[in-house]
């Protein structure tokens, strides 16, 4: 599936839950209805593709990375993300990812709960954001 074209125009949501789950490699084995809502989709078009089908281009690869070895060491990440809807247009999440484990306490994939981002939590990290692309950029 080709991703959007972003556009310069925020696609804000002020209640619900997003909520998915992946396994190991970032594929989406659950979207719920607030999921597809937001982010345009049907859920048979998110099952089964990568999670970075909602990446927005202005999140720094080093956000990811860190967010990737943090739940990788079956640890839990909270951070605010830019996502990038079907339609071109972003929304700002403050997103919870917490490691799912088997009876072995092996990982077996990833569950992330999603809220709407504060205007302050998206003020703070927006800075840093920025720097972080410059540098990956140079």
């Amino acid at each position: 599936m080709k991703r959007p074209d972003p556009l310069d125009e925020e696609f804000k949501f002020s209640e619900g839950l997003i909520v998915s789950s992946t396994d190991l490699k970032g594929i989406i084995t659950y979207a719920n209805r607030k999921f597809c809502e937001i982010a345009g989709y049907t859920k048979s078009e998110l099952t089964g593709k990568n999670h970075n089908i909602v990446r927005h281009p202005d999140m720094p690869k080093a956000a990811f990375k860190e967010l990737w070895d943090t739940i990788q060491a079956g640890k839990e990440w909270t951070g605010v993300v830019k996502n990038l809807r079907k339609d071109g247009k972003y929304y700002w999440v403050f997103s919870h990812i917490s490691p799912i484990f088997n009876n072995a306490g092996e990982v077996t994939g990833y569950t992330a709960a999603r809220r709407p981002a504060s205007e302050n939590e998206i003020r703070e990290c927006t800075p840093l954001y920025r720097e972080m692309l410059e540098q990956e950029n140079q």
